[in-house]
């Protein structure tokens, strides 16, 4: 277990959080304004949302589930967030397909982070606690694990938009 001032795989999946969220509130700023220039904006924004929920949901699903789902006796709420990612990534889908975006697009980015704060206060009240009050979880060691393959996709993501 990771003491108070050591970060943790919650931690660095917390950071991912919060850094999506301000992707969300930029693009419901661009949203917002009448502008009709702001939709190429707002289509680099949804990408850019698109790309780092499913490097984040990818490290959860690779790494940090399989090994909660190893460590926990009761997987409802694994279970739950197995089904949560699913449905993120239809809508990622719909977002990132086409070159014109059809006149839902707006309204599938607001449905996406919708979807997302939901998931994301299961993951703060519920998982992660659990997560750091189970015995033989060392959380520490994943940050690093989920840092690291984050980076190579996140690389493996840019070398496929270049």
């Amino acid at each position: 277990m990771a003491t108070r001032n050591e970060k943790d795989a919650c931690d660095l999946l917390d950071a991912d959080h919060r850094a999506v969220k301000k992707l969300f509130n930029q693009y419901e700023e661009l949203a917002g304004s009448s502008a009709q220039r702001s939709m190429k904006q707002r289509v680099e924004l949804a990408r850019e949302i698109c790309t780092q929920l499913a490097v984040h949901a990818q490290i959860e699903e690779e790494i940090f589930y399989p090994r909660l789902r190893a460590a926990f006796k009761k997987t409802d709420l694994l279970a739950e967030a197995a089904v949560e990612h699913a449905s993120a990534k239809e809508l990622i889908a719909q977002i990132e397909s086409g070159d014109e975006p059809d006149e839902a697009f707006d309204a599938k980015v607001k449905v996406l982070g919708e979807y997302i704060d939901h998931h994301v206060k299961e993951e703060r009240n519920e998982i992660f606690p659990k997560a750091r009050s189970t015995r033989g979880l060392d959380l520490v060691a994943m940050r690093e694990e989920l840092a690291a393959r984050k980076e190579e996709l996140l690389a493996e993501h840019n070398q496929l938009a270049a």
